[in-house]
């Protein structure tokens, strides 16, 4: 069977649909399975032996008319990958009309997606031949994994804990997560003031200053990341810290990953380094504003999310600018109440785990 996924989107787009990729995988092992992604967002896929085939696409270069000849040629090629050999089914896991049109373009005999109330863009609808039905409140991993799970008559992981993100990360990511543990030591804490929209921002200045209570009650150091355009709020993060125990560190996506998986703790928005640090199992203390923890945050329960449920406008706010943008304002005394909660829940973990193997 030749299986199309079509994720094109973030970071965090990415990583949720990676247990499906898994899913798939372990349910039809013989299946060839391409991807089509966003160029841009692509790193996270590249090498990985789950996939037979990885097509990165530039949609934003299309859109925003900048595609020279060079360009497009690339962009043709890569489309004529979709023809190369029929599909049996393509999967929408993205809702819009872009990548109903890519699937479109795939000639696969079927083209999944979600039902018209579940998509992004309604009018996507059309260019689908099979809709199918997933659970409204619910994570959209749990909603991507619905959606294959009827689409290919499979079954998938109801569990959380029996997720699989697979990351394939080389020698040349794990050296930079050392390089940075040289810097930091190990025991640290990743904290991530970056995030694609300023709504979702948490004052640099207070990630400030939790890093100098993470070492004056825990002597936790704090590696302040942060990517492309994003250097100038983690050097505020880190000029705002008394203790200077806060070190601002760039690293590749994989080499973050890397990093992530060695981390006691993870302090960040609805970011894509939070959706990868979920992936490495990093214990994990979300600030979300103007998006849902229960659909984007951790799918596991000992992790922790801090948000203003005080407040009248944050249900289905999903605000990109706001004049009022009161949800992030959250004091630095309830984040580090999460954190002393969720390091509590990880020696308890580590108490049974030890216990448990006792038993074994």
């Amino acid at each position: 069977m030749k299986i199309l996924i079509v994720k094109l989107g973030s970071i965090g787009d990415i990583v949720h649909t990676l247990p499906t990729l898994s899913a798939i995988r372990k349910a039809i092992p013989q299946a060839e399975i391409t991807w089509v992604v966003e160029s841009r967002t692509s790193e996270i896929l590249r090498d990985n032996p789950t996939l037979d085939r990885l097509i990165e696409l530039d949609t934003k270069a299309v859109r925003r008319r900048l595609v020279s000849g060079e360009t497009l040629l690339y962009l043709l090629q890569q489309l004529r990958q979709l023809n190369a050999s029929p599909f049996d089914v393509a999967i929408d896991f993205q809702g819009l009309i872009k990548s109903a049109l890519i699937m479109f373009l795939s000639k696969a005999k079927r083209r999944c997606g979600f039902v018209r109330s579940a998509l992004r863009e309604k009018q996507s609808r059309f260019l689908l031949n099979q809709t199918f039905a997933v659970p409204s409140r619910s994570h959209v991993i749990v909603k991507n994994l619905t959606l294959a799970e009827k689409a290919l008559d499979i079954s998938v992981p109801i569990s959380p804990y029996d997720f699989e993100f697979p990351i394939c990360v080389s020698t040349e990511h794990e050296n930079e997560a050392d390089k940075a543990i040289e810097t930091i030591g190990h025991n640290f804490a990743i904290l991530n003031p970056g995030g694609g929209w300023y709504t979702k921002l948490w004052s640099p200045e207070r990630f400030g200053l939790l890093a100098d209570a993470l070492w004056n009650n825990y002597k936790i150091k704090s590696a302040v990341t942060y990517g492309p355009g994003e250097e100038e709020p983690a050097l505020r993060v880190v000029n705002s810290s008394e203790s200077k125990q806060a070190h601002a560190i760039n690293l590749s996506l994989k080499g973050f990953y890397s990093l992530a998986k060695c981390a006691s703790l993870y302090v960040g928005g609805d970011t894509g380094p939070t959706h990868l640090a979920v992936a490495a199992k990093t214990p994990i203390v979300g600030l979300f504003g103007p998006t849902e923890w229960w659909r984007n945050g951790s799918p596991f329960l000992e992790d922790v999310c801090v948000e203003r449920n005080d407040i009248d406008c944050r249900e289905n706010c999903h605000r990109r600018s706001c004049n009022k943008w009161v949800c992030m304002d959250i004091e630095v005394e309830r984040v580090l109440n999460a954190v002393e909660k969720r390091l509590n829940l990880t020696k308890i973990v580590q108490i049974t785990s030890k216990e448990m193997a006792k038993i074994g």
